[in-house]
């Protein structure tokens, strides 16, 4: 025992220096996965992780972004608790003083995912649907797009019907940052079935009508009617013309045939041949021309009892509705004096000075 006393008394020192080892060891190891990286004059920051992404390739991006401090310290951390081969794609919001731990921890485990909502408006087409989950979430919009014009993928939604445009319903979603496109497609279509139960269904059967054709005329009302309350009076006048055996004559049929749509209709553009062309041919069209809104659809299946059989716009986002043809030709007549009223008037009301040619 006195002789471990004396040689603690003569080697003081190294029990010291261990600790100071220890200290700095400590110090070095915290600031490496603990120690915070602050975002200059930003309290957060988002970052996406894309598919096929590898890690030097994020870890670029991190540092371009200024969000690690030290890219190899970052890189000593991701090594040390391992997956860098299975980082997980999405969309991460971080708060300025986050560590490179929490940082590689969230992207490896998805942590911190942040889901994007997005909403789709009612009456478009696929590719218009497809554009903005581009935009918004970064799916491929050609392969959304594909999709919706699969026939084994629209059966095995249990979908009877040539494409799944009107089938996607319009609604406000909540998506990870590039879902798959099957799983965003089946989210619409699932919506839709969800909406479309067995009370609506029996309501189609009362009508003698299948689901596709009740889409095809509220993808019509849809691209007809502005008003919420004029709905079922525009579904009630498709009613009417279909029980009369006359053409639909539906403005929204061109614009889905014409290339260059949506744009203000031509005379010659009434006159393509198609079969959704509802000047030239009796009937519905094939399939829906757009995915209706929940109101248009029920406007379909619940329309007005009225007896009109036109109406024309009344450039104040509603109709005029005519029983006869000589009242809507009035209607017409009255619809294009009050445009050129209002574009005179809107010429009047230039800047003085200001050019008013192009």
């Amino acid at each position: 025992m006195k002789r471990i006393l004396k040689a603690l008394k003569r080697f003081w020192f190294i029990p010291v220096i261990l600790l100071v080892v220890l200290l700095v060891v400590g110090l070095v190891g915290y600031n490496i996965f603990l120690g915070a990286n602050t975002f200059a004059n930003e309290p957060e920051k988002v970052f996406l992780v894309w598919r096929g992404q590898t890690f030097p390739t994020i870890v670029d991006s991190l540092e371009q972004r200024g969000i690690i401090r030290d890219r190899q310290m970052f890189v000593l951390v991701a090594k040390i608790v391992g997956g860098t081969q299975h980082l997980q794609v999405g969309r991460y919001r971080w708060q300025s003083g986050i560590s490179n731990y929490d940082i590689f921890l969230s992207i490896r485990d998805g942590k911190d995912n942040e889901p994007v909502l997005v909403s789709i408006p009612e009456g478009l087409r696929a590719k218009q649907q497809a554009r903005i989950l581009e935009r918004k979430i970064g799916i491929d919009s050609a392969r959304y797009v594909s999709l919706v014009h699969d026939s084994a993928f629209i059966a095995s939604l249990g979908i009877d019907a040539p494409s799944l445009d009107g089938y996607l319903l319009p609604d406000t979603y909540s998506f990870n940052w590039q879902s798959d496109e099957k799983a965003v497609v089946r989210e619409l279509v699932d919506q839709f079935q969800n909406f479309y139960d067995d009370s609506l269904k029996q309501r189609e059967a009362e009508l003698g009508w299948t689901t596709n054709q009740v889409l095809s005329l509220a993808a019509i009302v849809e691209g007809e009617a502005i008003l919420n309350e004029e709905r079922p009076r525009i579904a009630g006048v498709y009613h009417n013309r279909l029980a009369k055996r006359m053409r639909l004559e539906a403005d929204p049929t061109i614009q889905y045939i014409i290339d260059d749509g949506p744009r203000r209709l031509l005379y010659d553009d009434l006159r393509i041949q198609s079969p959704y062309n509802t000047y030239r041919n009796y009937g519905l069209p094939p399939g829906p021309v757009n995915s209706p809104g929940k109101a248009s659809i029920l406007a379909v299946l619940y329309p007005e009892q009225n007896s009109f059989l036109f109406f024309v716009a009344n450039g104040q986002g509603g109709h005029w509705f005519s029983k006869s043809y000589s009242e809507h030709l009035r209607n017409v007549r009255k619809f294009r004096r009050d445009r050129r009223r209002r574009q005179s008037e809107a010429l009047t009301q230039l800047p003085s000075g200001g050019s008013q040619q192009k």
